[in-house]
C-alpha cells in the first residue's frame, strides 16, 4: 500500500491562515549580535541602503550612531524622521516618535536598539512594543538586538557575566521575525575595536574591558548568539518540512509544566522552562494553584504571580490557573490530564534540620508513582512546605491568639461548677468544645495554641494534685496525649473545612457572576442589547464606569453602549481605544502600555480577531487592580466578545437564509415568467406569421381577427412585464408616486375597458356611491390594482359567473371591493394570498406568475391604505382595499 504523505486539510488551512496573517502584517528583520560594537547598526544601514537602491521607500525612525563616523555617513544618505521630545525630571529627552512613523508610513523603517526602555509618557513602556505596532500596521521593520537582552537568556547571561540585564525582549518577538541575521565578530577583533575607541569613548572602554568585555564573556555570548540563530534557522527548516509534508522523525513529543508561585524565583523558573522547551521543541504550560492561603497573601505577592503568568504568555507558554487545597495534587492531576512529561518546580535552600523534618513541593511530587520527571531548579533561601503539606502557618494576628486564650479560660470557668458532679472525661469534652470554637476562626496558630492550653489547663485545674503540672496517676499521661491529639485533629479538620468553604465561595462567586452574564447574554439578541447588558453587568460587578465600543465600516471605534458614563470620548481616549482594538492588547491603568491613563481598556477578542473594545474606569482603582479581579474582567470581556460573535454568526445565517429564499423566489419567478411569456409570444408569433405568409390570401375578417389577437396578446404581455417592473420597484422601495386627484369611476372604467375581451362572457356590475369624492392617488398604479384584481377574479371563477365592483366612503377612507361568485379561498390562503409567487392549492390558472396580488398590496400600502381578502357568506371571495381621503406617504416594499 502506498503511504499517503500529503499534509492534512487542517494543516493546509492552518498554514494558509498563517501566511495570510503574515502577508497582512509587516515583515521584521533582526540584526542579532553577541555584544555592543559587533556592527549590527552598520549592517542594518547597509541593508537598508540596498533596499532603497532597489526602489523601496525607506526611512530612519531611530538610529543611535554613538558618534561613529561610518554610521553617521550611512544615516545621512537616508530620510530621518524627527524624534519626539519629552520632558522628564527637568530634562528634555528625545525618543522614537511612533505617531510620526505611522503618519509617514514608509515601506521600511529602521528602529535601532529593540530592547530600549521608553521614557514615561510614551505610548508603550518598551521599544519592542512600538515595533510590534508598526508591524501590525503593515510596515516592515529593521531592528538590532544584543543576545543578552533576550528574555529567556537573562539568567544565563547574568551567570556568565555577573551583570543582570534589566532591559529584555520577549523571545516571541525574535520567533516572529521574518529573518534573523547574525552579525558576528571574533572576541579578539571586538576587543581591538574597543581599545581603538570604535565602540565606547576611552574612559568607558577601559572599564568595559575589565568587566563585561572580558574575552571569556564575549566567547560565551558569541556561542549563545550562534545557538539562538541556529535555533531560528531550525524552526524555519521545520516549517518548510511541514509545508512539504516531510515526515517527522520523533516518535513522541515532550510537554513541559512549570509551577508558578508567589516567590521571587518564578521569573527564573519561567525562563528556564522556555529555554528547555525551545531545545526540546516541545509545548509548555505554566500553572498556578489558588489555595485559600494564596488568596490571603499580600497584594504585592499575588500581583507577582500574575506577572509570572504574563511573562509565560509573552514567552509563548500556555497559562492555567487552578483552584484547590493541595498544590501537589492539583499539579499532578493537571500533568496527567495534559500528558505532561516533565514538571519544573523551584526548590529553596534548606538547612540540614529542615531537610530532615519538613517536606517541600518537590519531595511531594517525587513521591508520585507516575512516570513524570520532576526537575528542581534551585533558588534563594526561602520558605519551605512542612511535612504535613503546609497546613500549619503561624501568621495570625496577636488578637487571634488572645481570643484563643479567652476560649480556654471560658471552658475552665464552665468546668469549675461541673467538677463535683461530672467525671474528668466529661470535663475534657468541654475543653474540646472550646478547641472547636477556636478552630472556627480558620487560623492554624490559635487552634494549636488552644489545643495545648486546654491540655495544660485540664491538668493544672482538674487533675490531682491541683495547681501543679505533676500527675499522681500516670494513666493521665495517656489521657493528656489522646486529648492533645484529638484537639489537634479537630482543630485542623475544622480549619481545613473552613478553608475549603472559603475556596468554594470564591469559585461560586466567579461561576455565578460569569453564569449571570452568560444567561443574560444568551437570552438577548441584537448587538446594542448585548452590549448594554454587558456594560451594565460589568459596571455593577466591578463598580466602574464602562463604555463599549465597536468599529464602523471604516474600522474606527464608536461608542455603542455605556454604564454610568458619558457617551462621549475625547481624542486621547479614542486613540487609546483604537490602539487596543487594532492590536488586540490591553492598555491603560494597571498595564505596561499607557499605565498613566485613568481607565483600563480591554479588547473584545473573537475567534477571528478583535470585534471591539471595553473601557472601564473604576470608582476605586485599587479594587480593580487586584489580580483576581483583572482576570475576572478579562473573562467578562471574552464572554461578551463570544456573545457578539455568536450574534454576528446568527445574523449571517439569517442573511444567508434570506439569500437562499431570494434565489428560490427568483427561480420560481423565472419558471413562472418563462411559461407566461411564452404563451402570449407564441400567439403573437403565430398570428404574425399567418399574416406574413398568407395575408393576401386571407379574407379581411380573418386578417382583422389575427391583428386583433396580436394586439390583445401584446397587451397581455405588456401587463405581465409591467407587473414585473412594478414588483422590482416595490422590492427596492424605489416606487415614486405621481399623486393627482382622480375620479374613482374613471379608473374603474378604464380597467374594465382594458379587460373587455377577458370579461366579455361575464356580467360585471358596478356599484359606486353617488358623489364619491376625488382620491389623490397615482392613477396609473391604482388602475394597475383594479386590473390585477379583476383579472384574478376572472381567472379563478367559472367563465359565466358575475363580478361585482363597488366603492363607498367609510370614515376618512374610501372602501373599494371586487367580489366574485367562484369557489372562494381556502381558509389557510386568506393571509398568504398576497405573498409573492403564492398560488392556492389546486389553483393553476392558464397564466400569471403569482405576482399580481403581491403588487396590489405593495401599491395600496405605499398609498397608506390596507388590502385584504375574505370569503363571502353567499359563496365566492371578495377583495377589499381602503384608500385615505387625505394623502399619505408610506414606503413599503413587497
Amino acid at each position: 500500500m502506498i503511504e499517503d504523505r500529503r499534509p492534512s486539510p487542517e494543516a493546509l488551512l492552518a498554514r494558509y491562515r498563517q501566511e495570510q496573517r503574515q502577508q497582512a502584517a509587516g515583515k521584521l528583520k533582526v540584526f542579532l549580535g553577541a555584544a555592543p560594537g559587533v556592527g549590527k547598526t552598520y549592517s542594518m544601514l547597509e541593508a537598508a541602503l540596498a533596499q532603497r537602491a532597489a526602489g523601496l521607500d525607506v526611512a530612519v525612525g531611530l538610529v543611535e550612531t554613538h558618534g561613529r563616523r561610518e554610521t553617521e555617513a550611512f544615516v545621512a544618505d537616508l530620510e530621518v524622521l524627527p524624534r519626539r521630545e519629552i520632558q522628564y525630571h527637568g530634562q528634555t529627552l528625545r525618543e522614537f516618535d511612533l505617531d510620526a512613523a505611522l503618519a509617514r508610513r514608509p515601506a521600511l523603517i529602521l528602529v535601532d536598539e529593540l530592547a530600549h526602555t521608553n521614557v514615561p509618557g510614551c505610548r508603550h513602556a518598551k521599544r519592542w512594543q512600538d515595533v510590534k505596532e508598526l508591524l501590525a500596521r503593515g510596515i516592515d521593520v529593521y531592528t538590532t538586538l544584543n543576545i543578552q537582552h533576550l528574555e529567556s537568556l537573562n539568567d544565563v547571561v547574568a551567570q556568565i557575566t555577573g551583570v543582570i540585564v534589566r532591559e529584555t525582549v520577549p523571545d516571541a518577538i525574535l520567533e516572529e521575525a521574518e529573518a534573523v541575521e547574525l552579525v558576528d565578530l571574533p572576541p579578539e577583533e571586538l576587543i581591538r575595536r574597543l581599545r581603538e575607541g570604535k565602540v565606547y569613548v576611552p574612559d568607558l572602554a577601559g572599564l568595559a574591558l575589565d568587566h563585561f568585555f572580558r574575552e571569556s564573556n564575549l566567547a560565551a555570548l558569541r556561542e549563545l548568539a550562534l545557538r539562538t540563530t541556529a535555533e531560528q534557522v531550525n524552526v524555519q527548516v521545520l516549517s518548510f518540512r511541514e509545508g512539504q509534508a516531510v515526515r517527522e522523525t520523533w516518535p513522541t513529543r515532550e510537554r513541559l509544566l512549570v509551577c508558578i508561585g508567589p516567590g521571587a524565583d518564578g521569573t527564573r523558573l519561567v525562563r528556564a522552562t522556555r529555554r528547555l522547551a525551545a531545545r526540546l521543541r516541545a509545548p509548555w504550560l505554566a500553572a498556578q494553584v489558588e489555595t485559600p492561603a494564596v488568596l490571603r497573601l499580600p497584594l504585592e505577592e499575588r500581583a507577582r504571580m500574575v506577572q509570572h503568568l504574563r511573562l509565560a504568555e509573552q514567552l509563548g507558554g500556555e497559562t492555567i490557573t487552578l483552584s484547590g487545597r493541595d498544590v501537589a495534587e492539583e499539579i499532578l492531576n493537571l500533568a496527567r490530564a495534559r500528558n505532561v512529561s516533565r514538571i519544573l518546580v523551584g526548590r529553596s535552600w534548606r538547612s540540614r534540620w529542615q531537610r530532615f523534618f519538613v517536606e517541600t513541593l518537590v519531595d511531594r511530587l517525587m513521591r508520585d508513582p507516575g512516570r513524570i520527571d520532576v526537575i528542581a531548579i534551585h533558588g534563594a533561601p526561602g520558605k519551605v512546605t512542612p511535612l504535613w503539606g503546609g497546613v500549619f502557618k503561624f501568621a495570625s494576628p496577636w488578637h487571634a491568639y488572645l481570643i484563643s486564650v479567652l476560649w480556654v479560660s471560658l471552658a475552665s470557668l464552665l468546668c469549675a461548677p461541673m467538677q463535683p458532679y461530672f467525671a474528668p472525661s466529661n470535663l475534657m469534652m468541654v475543653y474540646l468544645l472550646a478547641v472547636l470554637g477556636i478552630s472556627l476562626s480558620g487560623r492554624h496558630g490559635p487552634s494549636i495554641l488552644g489545643a495545648a492550653l486546654s491540655v495544660l489547663s485540664f491538668d493544672v485545674l482538674y487533675v490531682k494534685p491541683y495547681w501543679s503540672f505533676a500527675v499522681a496517676d500516670t494513666q493521665y499521661l495517656v489521657t493528656f496525649a489522646i486529648m492533645l491529639t484529638v484537639g489537634l485533629v479537630i482543630s485542623q479538620l475544622t480549619v481545613q473545612a473552613r478553608k475549603q468553604a472559603e475556596l468554594a465561595r470564591l469559585r461560586e462567586h466567579r461561576t455565578a457572576t460569569l453564569q449571570a452574564l452568560s444567561r443574560q447574554l444568551a437570552s438577548s439578541r441584537g448587538t446594542d442589547n448585548l452590549l448594554q447588558i454587558a456594560v451594565s453587568h460589568i459596571g455593577e460587578v466591578f463598580g466602574s464606569q464602562v463604555v463599549a465600543l465597536l468599529p464602523d465600516a471604516h474600522g474606527r471605534l464608536l461608542v455603542r453602549a455605556g454604564y454610568r458614563a458619558e457617551f462621549t470620548m475625547d481624542a486621547k481616549e479614542q486613540s487609546v481605544a483604537q490602539w487596543v482594538y487594532d492590536l488586540g492588547q490591553m492598555a491603560g491603568m494597571g498595564t505596561q502600555t499607557l499605565p498613566f491613563v485613568e481607565a483600563i481598556y480591554i479588547p473584545l477578542l473573537g475567534n477571528k480577531g478583535p470585534v471591539g473594545a471595553l473601557r472601564a474606569k473604576p470608582i476605586d482603582p485599587q479594587q480593580l487592580l487586584i489580580p483576581e479581579q483583572l482576570r475576572l474582567l478579562e473573562a467578562f470581556a471574552n464572554q461578551t466578545a463570544l456573545a457578539l460573535e455568536v450574534d454576528r454568526l446568527q445574523e449571517e445565517a439569517r442573511q444567508t437564509q434570506i439569500q437562499i429564499e431570494t434565489e428560490r423566489m427568483r427561480s420560481s419567478l423565472l419558471s413562472s415568467v418563462s411559461h407566461d411569456l411564452r404563451t402570449p409570444l407564441a400567439a403573437i408569433i403565430g398570428s404574425a406569421s399567418s399574416l406574413v405568409e398568407m395575408g393576401n390570401d386571407l379574407p379581411a375578417e380573418a386578417r382583422h381577427e389575427l391583428a386583433q389577437n396580436i394586439h390583445e396578446e401584446a397587451e397581455r404581455l405588456s401587463r405581465l412585464v409591467n407587473n414585473l417592473l412594478q414588483a422590482t420597484r416595490l422590492e427596492a422601495n424605489a416606487l415614486e408616486l405621481q399623486r393627482e386627484p382622480h375620479d374613482l369611476e374613471e379608473i374603474v372604467g378604464a380597467a374594465l375597458q382594458r379587460l373587455r375581451k377577458l370579461l366579455r362572457s361575464r356580467v360585471v356590475e358596478t356599484h359606486l356611491e353617488d358623489d364619491l369624492p376625488l382620491v389623490t392617488v397615482d392613477g396609473a398604479l391604482l388602475g394597475q390594482v383594479m386590473i390585477n384584481l379583476l383579472e384574478n377574479a376572472a381567472q379563478y371563477t367559472p367563465p359565466t359567473s358575475p363580478i361585482v365592483v363597488s366603492a363607498s366612503v367609510k370614515g376618512d377612507n374610501v372602501l373599494v371591493e371586487v367580489a366574485d361568485q367562484g369557489p372562494g379561498l381556502p381558509p389557510e390562503s386568506l393571509d398568504r394570498v398576497f405573498d409573492k409567487f403564492y398560488r392556492g392549492p389546486g389553483r393553476e390558472p392558464p397564466g400569471g406568475a403569482g405576482m399580481g396580488l403581491a403588487i396590489c398590496r405593495g401599491i395600496i400600502e405605499v398609498h397608506g391604505g390596507r388590502i385584504w381578502a375574505e370569503n363571502r357568506a353567499t359563496g365566492g371571495a371578495v377583495f377589499r382595499f381602503t384608500l385615505p381621503l387625505k394623502p399619505a406617504t408610506t414606503a413599503v416594499g413587497l
